[in-house]
């Protein structure tokens, strides 16, 4: 499972950069604009302000950690399960002299080493999904906000188009579960259900990929001759030795599973960006500490 983390960390950031997740496309910007409008949401949401400490659930190789502390001018904590994606986002940090605000740490989101009431807020950007039960890890970042703390996730969700009767849509979301390795897929309404369950308020719950927003599907849309040039290239590469061995088969894995992702979307019956801003109970607003 470790090897295969540290592929897919080096096939990200090869073809998607250092912020593992979708975002809508922005009219007349650049991928890299989108990604960091999508971003700074979870902050403005968390109305983070200097003084105050935010954990991220699942930080990856920390893109979102760095345009988050940055907007926010705050320190954020990152958690990810593998070593590897700690390595990265420690050397992306220090490169963008942003090291004195991020840091990273290999722990699971299931079970925090952290004391309660640890945080100001909390977020987890396409990461909670990977949880067997919602509940556990919604139920941590409850136990680790300070009273009057806010959570903000983006969650891969079945939408309300979804079809269970419908063979092609269950073909559909079975396969993005099969390919990143899902434990099953939430509908919308479990978010808020859970949420609310483990003692929440919910402030927000919305899909931001909904009309007007443009596409979040289109980078996603690589054609069959340009799949076939990656996956020669990789092959060349993994024979050289330049790449680990196993690079092109899980190459080849996500690249079937974009063509669920992108028939999902196209069809409207799944969203990666549910967008649920929840607070935990107490004061009515999360201090920074002094």
């Amino acid at each position: 499972m470790e090897h295969f983390y540290n592929l897919v960390t080096d096939l990200y950031e090869w073809g998607w950069g250092q912020s593992f997740h979708f975002s809508p496309e922005l009219k007349g910007h650049g991928i890299k604009v989108a990604e960091a409008a999508h971003e700074c949401r979870i902050a403005d949401a968390l109305r983070l302000q200097p003084g105050m400490r935010a954990i991220d659930m699942g930080c990856g190789v920390g893109g979102p950690m760095r345009t988050i502390a940055a907007h926010g001018q705050c320190e954020v904590i990152g958690v990810t399960i593998n070593e590897y994606q700690v390595k990265r986002c420690r050397e992306h940090n220090k490169r963008l002299r942003l090291h004195e605000q991020c840091d990273a740490l290999q722990g699971n989101f299931l079970k925090l080493n952290f004391q309660d009431s640890s945080f100001d807020a909390a977020y987890a950007i396409e990461a909670t999904c990977h949880a067997p039960h919602l509940e556990e890890v919604y139920a941590e970042a409850f136990r680790v906000l300070k009273p009057g703390g806010r959570f903000a996730v983006y969650e891969w969700v079945t939408t309300d188009k979804f079809d269970p009767s419908n063979e092609a849509h269950v073909a559909c979301i079975a396969g993005i579960n099969k390919g990143n390795g899902l434990p099953e897929m939430r509908s919308w309404a479990d978010i808020t259900r859970v949420a609310r369950q483990v003692g929440f308020r919910v402030l927000e719950a919305r899909d931001p990929a909904l009309p007007p927003a443009l596409p979040w599907y289109s980078r996603l849309k690589m054609g069959g001759f340009q799949h076939n040039i990656n996956s020669a290239l990789l092959a060349v590469l993994e024979t050289v030795r330049a790449v680990p061995k196993g690079t092109a088969e899980v190459a080849a894995m996500l690249a079937e599973t974009g063509r669920d992702l992108t028939w999902g979307g196209e069809q409207g019956i799944f969203t990666p960006m549910f967008f649920c801003v929840m607070e935990k109970p107490g004061q009515e607003t999360a201090a920074p500490p002094m």
